[in-house]
């Protein structure tokens, strides 16, 4: 069976997990010594055993050393394989050097998980220019999909919906979710002029008026592109939308100007966050019991 290790500030999502799958859910210990150096205890017995290590990564910065410590004492103490659960992957943003100097932090972050696990399974990570993410991790590494989560919710929850994904690149699984609704979709272009100011391309939605606006992103960070499509909804005639994103990072305050604009925001729990209302960790543990049989 396998044997699952929350991080600090991941608990919840543990015990999800370990409920979904019918694993252990087991504990780590972590504190700081008064000069703030990490303290790390593996409290669960790891020996011989294959340990998933659940943190996700939202603002990693904090925690990031006690991860790695964790990971190494599971390998030390005779873990036979040592995984890191991640619903939300960070550090995929800086995928080239764009100024001379500059580090390229994903492969960077890529090669220290890579040196501290054996597996690695997310759920959409922000690829960007990456094809997958076989092109950063040296260890195999599991993208699952939260597709057909979000079309779950959208067919319960929102009557006649109108699915719209905020960029060209939102297309494909825009387009996936629309069809396992049963529903229209369009997509918006995005002219994005600095980390916090953008630009949003409307198509005609004259056909659409008698439908539910539904905003759909893989991540919600400065919430930026959300706040302005939702706004410019608004000026055309349209209700306003239900936003439904993965990952909701919500930096500052950009979850409290979206809703009010919006009928209603939610997440997925891959980041902690008030707006949670889809659930990843059967999509995940799904997974591991794929592996767990293998």
């Amino acid at each position: 069976m396998r044997l699952i290790l929350p991080l600090p500030g991941n608990e919840a999502f543990a015990e999800r997990l370990a409920e979904a799958g019918g694993f252990e859910l087991g504990q780590v210990e972590t504190r700081h010594f008064p000069d703030g150096e990490s303290y790390v205890r593996l409290v669960s017995d790891v020996a011989g055993r294959h340990v998933d290590f659940v943190c996700s990564l939202a603002r990693p910065d904090p925690g990031f050393l006690s991860l790695i410590f964790a990971a190494d004492a599971a390998r030390d103490l005779g873990a036979a394989e040592v995984t890191l659960v991640t619903p939300y992957l960070a550090y995929m943003r800086q995928d080239r050097r764009f100024i001379p100097g500059e580090a390229v932090t994903s492969r960077a972050f890529a090669r220290l998980i890579s040196g501290s696990f054996d597996r690695l399974v997310t759920v959409d990570p922000h690829l960007h220019r990456y094809s997958e993410l076989a092109a950063l991790y040296a260890i195999p590494a599991s993208a699952l999909h939260a597709a057909p989560l979000l079309a779950e919710w959208i067919a319960a929850e929102v009557p006649h919906p109108l699915i719209i994904g905020p960029d060209e690149e939102s297309e494909q699984w825009v387009r996936a979710v629309a069809a396992a609704v049963g529903a229209p979709h369009v997509v918006l272009r995005k002219i994005r002029h600095g980390d916090r100011e953008v630009e949003i391309v409307f198509p005609d939605l004259a056909p659409w008026q008698d439908r539910r606006p539904v905003l759909l992103d893989d991540i919600a960070s400065s919430g930026q592109t959300l706040i302005e499509a939702a706004r410019q909804l608004q000026l055309r005639g349209l209700p306003p939308p239900v936003c439904v994103v993965v990952h909701g990072i919500f930096a500052g305050e950009a979850f409290a100007e979206l809703s009010r604009l919006s009928e209603r925001v939610v997440s997925s729990d891959s980041v902690t966050h008030a707006s949670n209302a889809i659930t990843l960790a059967p999509l995940i543990a799904a997974t591991l019991q794929t592996w767990e049989a293998g």
